[in-house]
């Protein structure tokens, strides 16, 4: 059973459970918020944070002849997609790379990973309850998917016992089920894409699936194929 400790407020679960790995705290434990005053997305964004939406971390030590890290953002991806379309299953929820939760193109969820040497701080943002009203970025919440929002603690017990699920299979299996898993939850092949590299340019193209380590697969106006490792990506 995955231990659950619960705070009423931080400033981050990532920040904190960091802490505790230094400490040498195990694998599998998570540290949820019910809320976080400097919560973050990647990039370094600011995470919107308010009472009843999911802030939740939590610690997988890496091993010997696991799968390569960054694969865990894919895998995180898979774990809350279950959920999350179980609760809001009518609500159309798709993947987008790497592991961004959108329905009708609006954003769902957050999944922030950092690596602290051997190990990686997964951490979830969802909005459950609420979620902020932006033009340039539009959210959803799945209170505005399916009628309703889902006690963050329940919410989370479901989301731990899919992830421990994932991961077993991770390390027993190798990356192909995910992958797989991955791809089936995603938009289709051929959905056009824009990303903002890493390098700072932009690229647009259609999406060609994952390549073998999960990085993401363009095909370019010209034809040819670009795989993008790092990046943020945008559905034209």
């Amino acid at each position: 059973m995955h231990p659950i400790r619960t705070v009423s407020e931080t400033r981050s679960t990532n920040d904190d459970l960091a802490a505790l790995a230094r400490g040498g705290t195990p694998e599998g434990l998570w540290l949820r918020a019910e809320r976080q005053s400097g919560g973050r997305g990647r990039q370094g964004r600011e995470w919107h944070s308010p009472a009843g939406n999911l802030y939740a971390s939590t610690l997988v030590r890496l091993r010997p002849g696991d799968p390569p890290a960054p694969s865990l953002a894919l895998l995180a991806a898979v774990a809350l997609h279950e959920i999350a379309s179980a609760y809001a299953p009518e609500a159309g929820i798709l993947i987008k790379w790497p592991n961004d939760l959108l329905s009708a193109g609006a954003k769902l969820s957050g999944i922030l990973l950092e690596r602290l040497d051997d190990s990686v701080i997964v951490g979830f943002g969802v909005n459950l309850a609420e979620h902020p009203d932006m033009t340039e970025r539009p959210s959803t919440s799945l209170r505005a998917l399916a009628g309703a929002a889902p006690d963050p603690a329940t919410f989370l017990e479901d989301l731990a016992a899919a992830f421990e699920r994932w991961l077993s299979r991770w390390r027993g299996e190798g990356l192909a089920p995910i992958r797989a898993a991955w791809l089936a939850a995603a938009h289709p092949a051929g959905t056009a894409l824009s990303t903002h590299t890493a390098s700072g340019a932009w690229v647009e193209g259609l999406f060609e699936g994952l390549d073998e380590s999960g990085a993401l697969r363009l095909r370019l106006p010209d034809g040819t194929t670009q795989i993008i490792h790092a990046g943020d990506v945008f559905l034209i």
